[in-house]
Parts: C-alpha cells; structure tokens; sequence
C-alpha cells in the first residue's frame, strides 16, 4: 500500500506505511499532528496530539499530558479518503516520513494555495 496525495490535478504516489500529517491551528497558532496508518481499509488515524487548546481545538477527556502534547487515540474506522483544505492563514499543511517534514506543495511540486489536496491508500 502506498499514500496518494490529489491537488490540482496532479497525483503523487508516496511508498509510506505510516505517516504524520502537522499543521498550525490558524488562530492559536501551535501546532496539531496526527499519526496515520495506510492499510487496505482504508487510512486510519492512530493518534492525535495538540500542543495547547482553545479556539475549537480542546483535546478530548481522555487525552493525557505527555512532553507538552494532550496526546489521544481517536477511535475511527478507516477512511476511504480524507480531504485537506487550506485557509491561507496558518501555513501549509506538512506531511512527515522517517523525521522529515515536508510541505503538501513540495511533494506535490505546485503551490496547493486553495486548492483541496485529497489524500488516500493506493496500490
């Protein structure tokens, strides 16, 4: 299985198992990072971790404090696809393999600016 990334017209297919998705909350302006598997269900989100809350981002109950994070596991199914928009006004949205964080518009060698990038398992 293999990650592919949609935007704009043009497909990036990444070999990854796992990945981490990090963007900056537009308000708060801290980060939000999802740890996410690619399985043939589908992607599944393994964990969520926040470095703050306020301004619609409160951690769940269950989240507990770990290194300056409210870390949780969310309890989804896997999702067919997930879609990404962007505001704008917090940066972009990263995508992190193996301690390397790139940019959605570096993988995708375009500027992604409005454009919604959908992110899916593939073969």
């Amino acid at each position: 299985m293999s990650l592919c990334l949609i935007s704009a017209g043009v497909t990036k297919t990444l070999a990854v198992a796992a990945f981490t998705l990090v963007w900056t909350h537009s308000i708060e302006k801290i980060d939000w990072r999802e740890n996410w598997r690619v399985t043939p269900q589908g992607l599944e989100l393994v964990e969520a971790r926040v470095k703050g809350s306020g301004a619609g981002m409160e951690p769940p109950p269950e989240a507990r404090l770990v290194d300056g994070w409210f870390v949780w596991q969310p309890h989804r199914v896997p999702m067919p696809e997930v879609v990404l928009g962007n505001s704008g006004k917090a940066g972009e949205w990263r995508l992190c393999t193996k301690g390397t964080c790139r940019t959605l518009s570096t993988i995708l060698g375009h500027d992604v600016g409005p454009h919604p990038t959908t992110m899916r398992a593939c073969d």
